[in-house]
């Protein structure tokens, strides 16, 4: 008699467990259509008074056995889940996301394919100062084996008495240069505006920190056919890093390259601090290419070689460093840059860590 009592509310808590459940997965998708109207209408996703009246509204009707306080953490526990749902919903939108797109983006530059599971290189000067300081450079990078020359043309500084580049005649330098190596060119654009004249002289699209939620300049790069190399803010979320990246995609161009370039923290040690553990993040929440900026993210040439080790060693897709004929009379960023013998070191030590690279 009593077994067959216990197999019977054994058999009413299952049924009851399975209304629990459809119950739960109904409010889920309430959830969902909620989260949709206010996404259109651009209101925060989380309400904190809403919750709270929920909650009141909740504990008011009930009768126990449970008391209040259990009762507020088993529905803030179902809250949360909610939340959850709407962000994974998020994710899933992204086109930027894995989810989207399961397999890697892989973007051929000058026969660089950047994604394709092997480290690539970027080298060349912090700015473009001289034709003659360029050809230097191009000349080294050419005769090691690597193929995209980066130079800033324009400048976006701290200081406004910084050297602020060259601007379009700097871009010309480079188109110059690069075509006499075969090296394909990186700039960074810092407007709009000059986006469709840059077309003309750069293979690469550089998006440097300080703009990478200048929205009007990410959309510009979403309207053209090139290749964009997008850097994290210096204090920029991964989140908001990958919204950044989305803006381009959205407009059409999905030739995104991803840079980490280190961000700002409290530690003086470094100009940046490098966030290694961003590059596998990265790489699992989105399709695109990663490569990492080892000169910006730590402001010290005696750094470069073993954060370069560190990146390549994380899965990296490539990385970026700067070389000048002579930093020590660089007109900006003197000591972070590499000279050209140290240039050929830093090559050589990644080559003996990694056979798979070749130059």
């Amino acid at each position: 008699m009593e077994n067959n009592e216990m197999t019977q509310l054994r058999n009413e808590m299952d049924e009851i467990n399975l209304e629990l459940l459809k119950l739960i997965n109904k409010r889920a998708k309430l959830v969902q259509k909620i989260g949709e109207i206010k996404q259109q209408q651009s209101m925060k996703r989380f309400d904190p008074v809403r919750e709270r009246d929920m909650l009141n509204h909740i504990i008011n009707h009930n009768t126990g056995p449970f008391d209040a306080g259990t009762i507020e953490h088993l529905f803030k526990e179902i809250f949360k889940a909610g939340l959850e749902l709407l962000e994974d919903d998020d994710g899933k939108a992204l086109l930027v996301s894995r989810q989207k797109k399961q397999d890697n983006t892989v973007i051929n530059v000058n026969d660089e394919k950047f994604g394709d599971g092997k480290c690539h290189f970027i080298m060349g000067p912090c700015a473009v100062e001289s034709y003659e300081q360029v050809e230097k450079v191009a000349q080294a990078v050419s005769e090691n084996g690597v193929k995209l020359l980066r130079g800033g043309a324009f400048k976006p500084r701290t200081s406004p008495y910084d050297f602020q580049g060259l601007g379009i005649e700097g871009l010309k330098i480079l188109k110059d240069v690069g075509q006499k190596y075969n090296l394909a060119v990186v700039s960074e654009i810092v407007n709009p505006t000059h986006i469709e004249e840059a077309i003309d002289y750069l293979d690469v699209i550089q998006i440097g920190a300080r703009n990478m939620q200048n929205f009007e300049l990410l959309k510009a790069a979403g309207d053209v056919d090139k290749p964009i190399l997008l850097k994290r803010g210096m204090s920029a979320t991964i989140s908001e890093f990958i919204n950044a990246a989305e803006y381009i995609m959205s407009r059409g161009n999905g030739n995104i390259i991803l840079c980490e370039r280190g961000i700002r923290t409290y530690e003086p040690s470094t100009r940046n601090t490098l966030d290694i553990s961003a590059v596998p993040i990265l790489k699992q929440e989105t399709h695109l290419p990663i490569i990492v900026d080892v000169t910006h993210s730590t402001g010290r040439r005696d750094l470069l070689i073993p954060t370069a080790k560190a990146a390549i060693a994380i899965g990296a897709d490539g990385i970026m460093a700067e070389v000048h004929p002579d930093p020590a009379v660089a007109l900006s960023d003197s000591a972070q840059q590499m000279d050209i013998p140290m240039f050929e070191e830093f090559l050589c030590e990644l080559v003996k860590q990694d056979v798979t690279i070749q130059l």
